[in-house]
């Protein structure tokens, strides 16, 4: 294949890549530049949430009573969040009326005022314009096979930025000729053009760790990660309705195991029958108390794997407000790119049928 027809080739893969799932790629893209700033976004949404009266921290069990009094009978505690500083204490619970379903299990939230345990908000894990994003960018709110949609559009965006560069590339003269801003007429092919160099190493690595993490048993090998429940199994286990160890005692251990500041408590479930205390903000060491016996062990500190870091360079997460700021630029781009290469072909398929008009009318005459 000579020069020209693979440039010409590779042109088709983009257009198509790119006219094909336009329609999927701009709520993805959009979801996902608005989640890199989730919780400011969520202070903006909801302060009522974070209307605290102070940073001091009650006993645990004053949070339990009153996060009961504000669930219905038979739904379930399963942890609590302490805030490190300035926030509200957070409780998550199993609603009794919870049923079966594809994806992450149906919680119920609510958000305590630190010193005085009083509400501030409840909400369902399934409500809200945050949790609407969050099902769109993670499955286009598609059941069961959403998730693989997503995966095989970070695949597909792969190749489109390849092939991108591929044609962004200069044919005669060096590559620096490229970066200049006037390569065409209109302004949206300019703006494709610009954008879409700058863009492109960002959202390669989007869209890798993005398949990376709709296909953790491809990209990760297959590996296993040992006997027993697997973490979808584990999302979806009901916390014990009364465990043998109460929440004082199981707190005590924890912190004798592994003395400091308790960041997160989670209750025992019907699948795994201990407490998992931990210990420390951020990431923190975990303690693991069994509530059969009421014995403490703390765990090693984690070890963060190669799934866990293409989550964290995908979201953000702990990775500073350069790389947040270039994924929520590589978030907005890519919607601006699959507008104009709309009008792009378009404004082609337009002066194409003026051409075609003229060649007959000439071979008319």
């Amino acid at each position: 294949m000579t020069k020209i027809g693979l440039r010409n080739f590779w042109f088709q893969v983009h257009k198509w890549i790119g006219l094909i799932l336009a329609i999927l790629i701009i709520p993805l893209c959009v979801t996902g530049a608005a989640l890199v700033w989730d919780e400011a976004l969520d202070h903006g949404l909801n302060p009522q949430r974070y209307a605290v009266s102070g940073e001091q921290v009650l006993d645990p069990q004053l949070y339990v009573q009153a996060a009961k009094a504000a669930l219905k009978p038979g739904d379930r505690i399963q942890s609590i969040t302490l805030p490190n500083g300035d926030g509200p204490v957070v409780v998550a619970a199993t609603p009794a009326s919870a049923k079966p379903q594809a994806g992450p299990p149906s919680r119920v939230t609510i958000w305590l005022d630190p010193p005085t345990a009083r509400v501030l908000d409840k909400a369902g894990s399934n409500s809200g314009l945050i949790r609407a994003m969050h099902m769109i960018h993670g499955s286009m709110m598609i059941p069961i096979w959403g998730r693989s949609i997503v995966g095989w559009l970070g695949v597909f965006m792969l190749f489109s930025c390849f092939t991108g560069i591929w044609l962004w590339w200069p044919t005669v003269g060096k590559w620096v000729r490229g970066l200049r801003w006037r390569r065409h007429r209109n302004l949206d092919t300019n703006l494709h053009h610009l954008f879409g160099f700058w863009i492109a190493l960002p959202l390669f690595v989007l869209s890798l760790t993005g398949a990376w993490i709709s296909f953790p048993q491809v990209f990760g090998g297959g590996q296993q990660r040992g006997a027993g429940p697997d973490r979808a199994a584990l999302a979806k286990a009901k916390p014990l309705e009364a465990p043998r160890t109460n929440l004082d005692t199981a707190i005590a251990r924890a912190r004798a195991a592994l003395p400091g500041d308790v960041a997160t408590i989670a209750w025992p479930t019907d699948l795994k029958p201990e407490w998992t205390v931990t210990i420390g903000a951020g990431a923190g060491r975990q303690v693991k108390v069994d509530d059969a016996t009421g014995a403490a062990k703390a765990l090693a500190p984690p070890k963060e794997d190669t799934a866990r870091l293409m989550r964290r360079i995908h979201d953000g997460t702990r990775m500073g407000l350069l790389w947040q700021t270039i994924l929520f630029l590589a978030g907005l781009l890519p919607a601006i790119l699959a507008i104009t290469g709309v009008i792009m072909w378009w404004r082609a398929r337009g002066w194409k049928a003026e051409l075609k008009a003229k060649r007959k009318a000439k071979a008319a005459a």
